[in-house]
């Protein structure tokens, strides 16, 4: 499933990809990671989340009130290690960031059709912030993006930011950004090839190698 919506200044597909860091294949997943549904905790009121890449790292806050329902399945994934060891696939400069597949297979597979109902937008999509992309509503499940400028018009569109970048926001501006979209074209592939597939094709791409709830 291509996850792609249409923005009211530009066509853009928000699609994510999945690999992992380094050489070799990733291990076996955590159990749980198989499970989405057992993924339920409630997430704090506000908590934060370091996300590790190879150009440095990047923290997000997020506010539970903005979208309550983004801000659990985020605190779920972050907390079981979901966005460990991730291409950050998706790099349009003046656009935003994007990622969000499992690196491995099994778990991708898992979570493609895992989606959550979509929350109001209380909060525009400014530079910063964090947000789901989707396949059209009610369809949001891991993949997530970061606005590198304003893009509020998204804010009709029903893209509802849940939080925004509050340390290493700089980090985004030396990603690398040559392959265009043409691996946020390839999901299916992605999910199904997982994290040598990319390796071989975009070797290039940074990375997410570690994410964290911090305190």
């Amino acid at each position: 499933m291509k996850r792609a919506v249409v923005s009211a200044a530009l066509c853009a597909a928000f699609v994510a990809g999945a690999a992992a860091c380094g050489n070799s294949a990733p291990p076996a997943p955590p159990s749980a990671l198989l499970h989405p549904s057992g993924l339920n905790k409630t997430a704090p009121a506000t908590f934060k989340a370091q996300f590790t890449t190879t150009q440095g790292s990047f923290v997000v806050t997020v506010t539970r009130s903005w979208a309550p329902l983004g801000a659990d399945r985020f605190y779920n994934l972050v907390l079981n290690h979901f966005y460990d060891n991730e291409p950050l696939f998706r790099v349009v400069p003046g656009f935003v960031v994007q990622w969000g597949i499992s690196a491995t297979p099994a778990v991708a597979k898992a979570w493609q059709f895992a989606t959550i109902k979509d929350d109001p937008v209380t909060h525009q999509n400014v530079a910063g912030t964090i947000t789901y992309a989707t396949a059209g509503p009610n369809t949001r499940t891991t993949q997530v993006f970061v606005n590198l400028v304003s893009n509020t018009s998204l804010d009709s569109q029903g893209f509802a930011p849940f939080g925004t970048i509050t340390s290493g926001f700089s980090v985004f501006s030396h990603l690398y950004s040559g392959y265009g979209e043409d691996p946020s074209n390839n999901q299916s592939v992605l999910v199904q090839k997982g994290a040598d597939w990319v390796h071989s094709t975009y070797p290039k791409l940074d990375w997410i190698t570690t994410a964290r709830i911090v305190h």
